[in-house]
């Protein structure tokens, strides 16, 4: 059976994350800076572009060597087997970036990088002209330290892109981020989630489709599908091995107020979706009139920043609004992601936990206020401690 070296990208500070979701799903890795290694099969790139929740994209490396000169890109290049990925009809774009290189001149790397291939093309296909005027196989040269690493696109849009949402907010949150903000809170779907200030729905729609074990790509196509040589029936079952996969018993508890009824009416749109609108009890409510009489939740939310100066103020006193309201829930977990920087200061708190994290090109802090266990779980570990003996 055929492998392929994977690499699985992620913004920056969520590389564990993304290592975590592969670890769970069986795989090796190798973690480095904005993406993680490692192999699979045919089966593999199908099923890992349906379930990781966290990665920006799939990737194939097609290989990798040393270049400090144009002359040894396009020899790297054209020693690669090209033809195993590429048919005579393909389309074949070639993007690229540098970082601490010798070869800084993007447009001349992927220049010298397209004629590379082709000259190894001809190789295999007599023809003087490649029209390229058939499915698409994006590639990517990209040099890092004098590195060249060849990559062939197996998601095509990118990963965050759910389908779920063709309606936006202002300052919309990447499904992708949501989703690591909620895994990274380590919330259990037997436990209330709550965001109060949840906008277009993103953090808990995530939740929903993590508390009900649905694979974020269910409902959406990827590049490798309209390969040629890829083999169709992979993606058939791996859709069909997550549609059983599906909890559809389980009772979820997750909430999403705003005090904007008009941005409300798009989250419930992305919920249903979605398919999770049953699951998410959407409300407006302001922040003031947040109670509950459930313990050990979780709050789990994304507040305005403060970005531009007449709003600073407005943001700030959000934030002391927060505090106040959260010190209500003292048996509940509060993760709070924001760019103010002196988010704490103003919160009256230091974090637990802190972990910078990118909203976009904004640089942001997730602050992460731990709640107490919950009793049951000390009882539950009790039990098959005692158990065990």
């Amino acid at each position: 059976m055929r492998k392929f070296h994977l690499i699985a990208t992620a913004a920056f500070g969520l590389e564990g994350v993304v290592a975590a979701e592969l670890r769970r799903m069986g795989y090796e890795v190798e973690t480095e800076n904005g993406r993680v290694r490692f192999c699979g099969t045919m089966a593999d790139i199908a099923r890992c572009n349906l379930w990781l929740r966290v990665a920006d994209r799939l990737l194939i490396e097609v290989g990798s060597f040393k270049a400090t000169s144009f002359e040894e890109l396009f020899e790297g290049v054209r020693a690669l087997p090209w033809e195993e990925y590429i048919p005579k009809e393909g389309c074949f774009p070639v993007s690229g970036k540098a970082v601490a290189s010798q070869l800084m001149s993007v447009p001349d790397c992927q220049a010298i990088t397209k004629k590379a291939i082709v000259e190894r093309l001809k190789q295999k296909y007599p023809v003087a002209w490649f029209e390229e005027a058939g499915e698409t196989y994006k590639l990517e040269v990209g040099l890092l330290k004098d590195v060249a690493t060849l990559t062939l696109d197996c998601s095509g849009a990118g990963l965050h892109r759910r389908g779920y949402r063709p309606l936006t907010a202002q300052a919309p949150l990447r499904e992708t981020l949501a989703a690591a903000l909620v895994l990274l809170c380590r919330w259990h779907p037997d436990r209330t989630l709550w965001d109060p200030m949840c906008g277009s729905g993103t953090i808990p729609i995530e939740a929903a489709l993590i508390g009900r074990n649905i694979a974020p790509g269910l409902n959406r196509t990827f590049a490798a599908e309209d390969w040629r040589w890829m083999d169709k029936d992979v993606f058939r079952q791996a859709r069909a091995q997550a549609l059983e996969a599906i909890d559809r018993e389980r009772e979820l508890h997750i909430i999403g107020t705003d005090i904007d009824e008009r941005v409300l009416s798009t989250a419930r749109f992305h919920a249903k979706s979605a398919k999770v609108e049953k699951d998410i009890h959407i409300q407006c409510q302001p922040l003031s009139e947040m109670r509950t009489s459930r313990e050990y939740g979780f709050i789990v939310c994304n507040p305005p920043y403060g970005e531009r100066m007449g709003q600073i103020r407005e943001a700030e006193q959000l934030y002391r609004e927060m505090a106040k309201v959260f010190a209500t829930l003292p048996t509940w977990g509060k993760n709070v992601i924001t760019s103010y920087p002196n988010f704490e200061r103003v919160y009256g708190r230091r974090a637990d936990r802190r972990r910078k994290l990118y909203n976009g090109k904004l640089q942001c802090q997730y602050y992460q206020y731990l709640g107490p266990r919950p009793p049951w779980l000390d009882r539950a570990r009790q039990a098959a401690a005692q158990s065990d003996d």
